[in-house]
């Protein structure tokens, strides 16, 4: 990590300035260094910096712009680590929302590194008065695992390697991993896992990792790993591929959320499920047309290779459904639907519970992890109708894509007490002040927010 945030500032540390746009003359910074922004130009637009010098010459400090007032995010204080030269530096004052700007600190601070790239220059940050260092620390390394994984290209993170990665969080946890593969899915009665990933050289599998006192409040975290998705017989164009690296974008959210929780010691009894797959082509791969038994026992027509995330999502929700969690939570970068509908930075979500989605949509904005929820809008389960099984995996005519592919969900989900549905991106398609293009954490520190305050110790 290229930025380490303090408890307190060394003594030559340096001042930032945060500054709305217009307001640069009420900064509090000296007279010089406001001339001097005046002189260059400097707009104080939000994510913009400026160094100035002292009198001497020498650096003397930096302003950081906000932009308009109640316009731009507090993370946007992530533009000072991709920006500011080597050393030790300090707000000279605290900021609004101090907690999101040291966040926004290190997650702007994030560089992929496996590949050769190097790493930005140390700085050293002084966390604002009265933030919590240990919590801030424990969203950012949350957040930054689950960019790691997604912007890790698939030859590298197959099922195998998404399972070493499942093995290392949890040594760290102290938490327990067992894996179900291959022909062995079958037996233990996970089929529609076992039917999208037998095409692949990496066999298909379910990673279940438990973490916390048995007795505890059950909380089930199930995420979608499809780790490169071909769209299978119903093959995707080269272009739809690209991307197709963050397919596991659920799972790498999942592990991020799950890092969080269990740093935070919550008195929770954790379960994490991932099913680990690669959507490949070859002689064995499944085919539209094929009627696949789900574990709960529903049979199910594949009227789209393509829909397969439902497919393994929805016998990984029904062994989790078995245990009657408290609270069950799935993520996936399910449908471009959801894109069409909310763009990549906004993710729906979904839910019957009316208290747990109040709760989402307040920590939402609490710690500026946007989310909007979206209607299970059970009329429309008749779109998934067959007339050879008990449902298809697809609607006919594709309008409401993400709704139905929830309503889909909902059908593998009874006894949970409280059940979320999370259709995300797992990417940033565009620079922002905290956060590089590639793969992004989406959601987890609002879900992080709820289950803290519904079962920290």
């Amino acid at each position: 990590m290229p930025l380490s945030l303090i408890a307190e500032k060394d003594a030559n540390s340096l001042p930032v300035y945060p500054v709305h746009a217009g307001a640069i003359e009420g900064s509090g910074a000296p007279a010089a260094a406001v001339a001097w922004a005046r002189a260059n130009g400097f707009s104080a637009g939000a994510g913009k910096v400026m160094t100035f010098p002292g009198a001497d010459g020498a650096l003397a400090g930096a302003f950081l712009g906000l932009g308009e007032a109640g316009a731009a995010s507090p993370l946007s204080a992530g533009a000072l680590a991709r920006t500011l030269p080597e050393g030790s530096w300090h707000f000279s004052a605290v900021p609004d929302e101090a907690e999101l700007a040291a966040l926004g600190l290190m997650l702007g601070a994030y560089v992929f590194t496996r590949y050769g790239r190097k790493p930005s220059p140390q700085i050293r940050f002084a966390a604002p008065q009265g933030v919590d260092v240990a919590r801030v620390q424990r969203w950012a390394e949350g957040s930054l695992l689950a960019r790691d994984l997604i912007n890790t290209p698939a030859a590298d993170m197959g099922p195998d390697a998404l399972e070493e990665a499942v093995r290392t969080l949890a040594g760290r946890h102290g938490a327990e991993v067992s894996v179900t593969g291959g022909e062995a899915l079958i037996e233990q009665n996970l089929p529609m896992i076992h039917a999208v990933g037998r095409a692949a050289a990496a066999a298909p599998r379910l990673i279940d990792m438990t973490w916390g006192a048995t007795g505890a409040p059950k909380v089930t975290l199930v995420g979608k790993g499809v780790c490169f998705d071909t769209g299978g017989l119903d093959l995707k164009p080269a272009a739809g591929m690209l991307l197709m690296k963050k397919d596991m974008g659920g799972a790498a959210n999942v592990l991020g959320l799950a890092s969080m929780l269990m740093a935070a010691r919550l008195d929770i009894r954790l379960r994490v499920l991932i099913p680990a797959v690669e959507n490949a082509v070859s002689g064995n791969a499944f085919r539209p047309g094929d009627v696949l038994t789900s574990r709960k026992g529903l049979t199910v027509e594949i009227g789209n290779t393509d829909a397969e995330g439902r497919l393994v999502l929805a016998d990984a929700l029904a062994l989790a459904d078995e245990e009657a969690p408290e609270v069950l939570i799935d993520m996936a970068t399910l449908t471009g639907a959801a894109r069409v509908a909310l763009g990549p930075d906004l993710p729906p979500f979904y839910t019957d519970d009316e208290s747990l989605a109040a709760a989402i949509a307040e920590a939402a904005a609490a710690v500026a992890d946007p989310l909007w929820r979206m209607p299970l809008w059970k009329p429309y389960m008749t779109r998934l109708e067959s007339k050879v099984a008990d449902m298809n995996n697809v609607s006919a005519d594709g309008f409401a894509g993400s709704p139905i592919a929830g309503l889909f969900l909902s059908r593998f989900v009874e006894k949970a007490k409280s059940w979320a549905h999370f259709d995300i991106f797992g990417w940033n398609p565009n620079d922002k002040p905290y956060a590089p293009i590639g793969g992004e954490a989406q959601g987890i520190r609002a879900l992080e927010r709820v289950l803290t305050a519904r079962y920290g110790r």
